[in-house]
């Protein structure tokens, strides 16, 4: 695969940027290339159509006009996110919304697996945790394959959410009408924890995740019919007051085939019921793996506002995909970014600082490409001139 970005070309070299895209760098060596559909070149190879998406979420611009005024305008964008010769609006919102699928895929898949080798684990004890949820997008009208409902059209993305690492595993999109429960089966693999809210509660489903060795903790509804076959113990002064084996449902209707566990609580006097086939951890554990799943909802609210994913910068199935995927790359560069430089998570102050220094490099840069020979001023006295050039430089 052709390669723009050179470290050792001086007016290429910032060394934040070098260092949050170092992680892609050493993917695109194996990743399946990006070739033309015909004889014609491409204008924007796959390296600089995921720049220019990483760009677009890092920097917070608001749409794809934006990005490509950026892209022309400012002399890091140009130099190091651009491709050489530039790049119009229609090849690149043709590459966005045609183009570089399979890549940005293999991309993130790799990426999450390289994050899952760097980034340290947290509630071991408590299993694999893997929380579940869906987000809608709002779509244009012209977005007919968005359909939810007459007069709005809605996306939505459905993402497994690793507990234990706080970073994205899986992703799906599908218009705003499609049902979120079977792609927990999709999400989850053999041994992991699936973390869910009532939304998700299907007794069929319970039965098949059973079938399948994935593991769930599931809040139900309140007035879910229970058929209690063995009552556990409660420990005294506990929030929780039930914890028993069930099958869940009216029998003939829609009972459970397989015996679950049933978890009470009460926090703040709201009551939670949760359904779940971990029987290896006590009840309060069971409370607090639920309580982990607001970490995915802390991850939507994040990456919406402070990576401007839902800043719609195409209008096709394939171009939105490819958007998500571009969100969800930067945010894993993030993580291992933050994680090598702070030993922390992604938060928005390192974020900011992150952009800083790309922008006082990059000033710095420009100063320094500057020949001095270039200043003349008219006097004869050398030391003038001297001091002259050293204040510019610091300014």
């Amino acid at each position: 695969m052709p390669r723009t970005f050179h470290p050792q070309d001086k007016k290429h070299y910032v060394p934040s940027f070098l260092e949050l895209w170092q992680p892609v760098e050493n993917i695109f060596i194996s990743m399946p290339p990006l070739e033309a559909r015909g004889n014609r070149p491409l204008q924007m190879n796959f390296e600089h159509q995921l720049k220019a998406l990483v760009f677009f979420h890092l920097e917070e611009h608001t749409s794809g006009r934006h990005l490509l005024q950026v892209l022309e305008e400012d002399d890091f964008a140009r130099k190091v996110i651009a491709p050489p010769e530039g790049i119009k609006k229609s090849s690149f919102f043709e590459a966005i919304n045609s183009r570089g699928l399979e890549q940005l895929t293999y991309v993130f898949q790799e990426l999450q697996a390289n994050a899952a080798k760097i980034l340290p684990k947290e509630h071991t004890e408590l299993g694999n945790l893997v929380a579940i949820d869906g987000s809608f997008i709002n779509a244009v009208l012209s977005m007919h394959w968005a359909d939810y409902r007459k007069g709005c059209n809605k996306a939505k993305v459905h993402i497994g959410f690793d507990i234990n690492q706080s970073i994205p595993s899986k992703i799906f999109l599908t218009d705003g009408k499609a049902d979120e429960r079977p792609f927990v089966s999709r999400i989850l693999s053999s041994g992991q924890t699936g973390v869910m809210d009532r939304y998700y509660q299907c007794h069929k489903d319970f039965d098949l995740w059973q079938t399948e060795e994935k593991s769930f903790v599931c809040r139900i509804r309140e007035n879910t019919k229970k058929t209690c076959i063995k009552a556990n113990t409660v420990k005294p002064g506990s929030n929780v007051f039930y914890d028993a084996i069930v099958l869940l449902g009216t029998a003939g209707v829609n009972q459970t085939e397989k015996e679950l566990r049933v978890i009470g609580y009460r926090i703040d006097n709201k009551v939670y019921w949760i359904a779940t086939n971990r029987f290896d951890l006590s009840a309060e554990e069971i409370a607090t793996i639920y309580k982990l799943r607001w970490n995915i909802e802390i991850f939507f609210g994040w990456w919406k506002r402070h990576l401007k994913v839902y800043h719609l910068i195409a209008r096709s199935e394939h171009g939105l995909m490819a958007q998500i995927l571009g969100g969800l790359i930067t945010y894993l560069l993030l993580a291992i970014y933050c994680y090598n430089h702070h030993k922390e998570k992604v938060s928005i102050k390192r974020v900011r600082q992150l952009r800083i220094k790309i922008q006082n490099e990059t000033r710095n840069l420009q100063t320094d490409l500057i020949a001095p020979d270039s200043l003349q001023i008219d006097t004869p006295n050398t030391n003038i001139k001297e001091q002259h050039w050293h204040s510019f430089a610091i300014s």
